[in-house]
């Protein structure tokens, strides 16, 4: 019969310490990435309440300060969704329907199925005169409502509206250059 051979403690160590030292590093890199990230529900506080602060003011009719304090907000917790919303309202309150949508898209990047933010995109591209592009959100919020709900009721009711007249009288006036052989000229 054949003895096998007896490792010492250091030929064992020696042996398996690369790969107990590769399982130690992946061990900690992946309880460090779970501690490092927070739920999208869990907004820093701080955030928070400059955002209530900022609606504050935009309800009181002040949207520069609005703007400045839900930047901050921003700054604080840029995951802040109810931020980039607020910003959007505040742009519309100052006639900047483009912007406004920019902020609900940054807000929509964040959670793509927010009626909230997608009623009031819808609503500021209506503003804009994206009439079509505002009944596609419409039909997303009915969609992901199930039921009528208050933002597509909201929504509705400014298509129902339509764009403002100044934007209906730029699109009426609106010349399309001609396509084709109309748009070569004779010379006389």
């Amino acid at each position: 019969m054949v003895e096998e051979p007896h490792l010492s403690l250091s030929e064992l160590f020696m042996r398996f310490s690369p790969i107990a030292v590769v399982l130690a590093l992946a061990l900690a890199t992946v309880s460090s990435v779970g501690e490092s990230q927070k739920p999208d529900d869990q907004i820093n506080p701080r955030s928070m309440a400059l955002l209530k602060q900022g609606q504050a003011a935009l309800a009181a009719g002040h949207p520069d300060q609005a703007e400045d304090l839900i930047e901050t907000a921003l700054a604080v917790d840029p995951r802040n969704r109810a931020a980039y919303v607020t910003l959007g309202r505040a742009s519309q309150q100052q006639g900047l329907p483009g912007k406004a949508i920019r902020y609900y898209k940054d807000a929509l990047d964040l959670e793509p199925n927010d009626v909230t933010a997608l009623s009031a995109e819808g609503d500021a591209l209506v503003q804009r005169g994206a009439v079509d592009r505002a009944r596609a959100n419409l039909a997303r919020i009915r969609t992901l409502c199930k039921a009528e709900c208050a933002p597509a009721t909201t929504l509705a009711a400014a298509i129902q509206k339509g764009p403002p007249p100044a934007v209906q009288t730029a699109q009426a006036n609106t010349v399309v250059p001609p396509k084709g052989d109309e748009a070569k000229t004779t010379k006389p």
